[in-house]
């Protein structure tokens, strides 16, 4: 089983710094400046709820974990193509971010699926779970961005999430400062 030590830190001057460090000791990273920073730093805190609630195995962590980079995600594509579960966990991710309400992510992810299959496209069924499990991405992802926000203000906050354990539903994480 792997496991994967995320950490996300924060710098004076806005930038934000994810780091992935692998049971092997590896770690990629990537940093980020100005809005990206703060888009990046709750993206990558939604992530980590979702694919910890839905115990997803290749989604962009679980990548990470079995040996991709940061910069695998993006072009030139040194992995070749995301895999098809990784491309439905970021529309996943991307609905849970824009959805303000259950009901309208469970319209969005409706419109969603039926138009891949509109044109002829397959549409996973990771895009279709429970309320439950739904309700639980949302508290995890408010609880940790919560967290990472409340310290905002003191220097070099960090974000250390407890290792993801591929296949494994329902982790707590833990937000701390690491100074």
């Amino acid at each position: 089983m792997s496991h994967l030590l995320i950490k996300l830190k924060r710098s004076l001057d806005g930038s934000t710094a994810l780091t992935a460090t692998r049971a092997d000791g590896f770690a990629t990273w990537q940093r980020q400046t100005g809005q990206h920073g703060h888009f990046f730093s709750v993206h990558d805190l939604t992530h980590y709820a979702v694919e910890t609630v839905l115990g997803c195995r290749a989604g962009f962590f679980g990548l990470i974990a079995d040996g991709w980079e940061i910069s695998d995600f993006a072009p030139p594509f040194a992995r070749g193509p995301i895999p098809a579960e990784a491309r439905e966990i970021e529309v996943v991710v991307s609905l849970i971010e824009t959805a303000q309400t259950a009901a309208e992510f469970r319209e969005q992810s409706e419109r969603y699926v039926s138009g891949r299959r509109a044109v002829g496209r397959e549409a996973d069924d990771g895009c279709v779970f429970s309320d439950d499990q739904l309700e639980r991405i949302r508290a995890l992802r408010q609880e940790l961005i919560e967290r990472w926000f409340r310290d905002r203000r003191r220097r070099g906050t960090r974000a250390g999430l407890r290792p993801v354990r591929r296949a494994v539903a329902a982790l707590p994480a833990s937000v701390s400062d690491g100074n």
